[in-house]
């Protein structure tokens, strides 16, 4: 298994839209792929990271949000097929390191995906797991949570993130 480099906010990279796994796609190398990110969200820490986040644009995401890391899902070409209720929920995000802000997203969602095996799958979330769902996906579209707020707001956070890497550096 292997750590993988993280994008980071504003690369163009994040912007990319994440083309449909087919069945080609499942090979040796893609079930290693999907460990290795398992590997690095776990690492980071984080509870979601989709492809695109580590520069690899298929639609696929890794997501477990159990405390004792117990329950890992992989979600291949997900699909939202109903939603009900608005929940306002802080998102930080492994591409925006330091940065969390409010986001409106839908309460519950029933998501159909194929696993990591190439089966169909239907699960209905909520809570934490609904919202997770929800970020990895607008990530699979070229989307950001810092798309949902203001500007000024986008700007500052483009400041702060700077900032911190000249910080690092230094």
């Amino acid at each position: 298994m292997a750590l993988l480099p993280i994008l980071e906010f504003p690369d163009p990279r994040l912007r990319t839209r994440a083309r449909e796994v087919v069945e080609a796609d499942f090979t040796p190398d893609f079930q290693q792929r999907i460990d290795d990110m398992f590997e690095t969200m776990y690492d980071a820490p984080g509870i979601g990271l989709a492809a695109s986040q580590v520069d690899f644009h298929l639609r696929f995401m890794v997501i477990d949000v159990s405390e004792d890391r117990s329950e890992p899902f992989v979600f291949i070409n997900p699909r939202i097929t109903a939603h009900a209720g608005t929940q306002v929920c802080q998102e930080g995000c492994l591409s925006v390191p330091g940065i969390t802000a409010d986001v409106k997203r839908h309460d519950r969602i029933t998501v159909s995906a194929l696993d990591r095996q190439g089966k169909a799958f239907e699960l209905e979330a909520d809570g934490l797991l609904a919202v997770c769902i929800q970020h990895e996906m607008d990530h699979l579209d070229g989307k950001l949570f810092v798309d949902y707020l203001s500007p000024l707001k986008q700007e500052m956070v483009r400041r702060r993130l700077s900032k911190q890497r000249r910080a690092h550096a230094a």
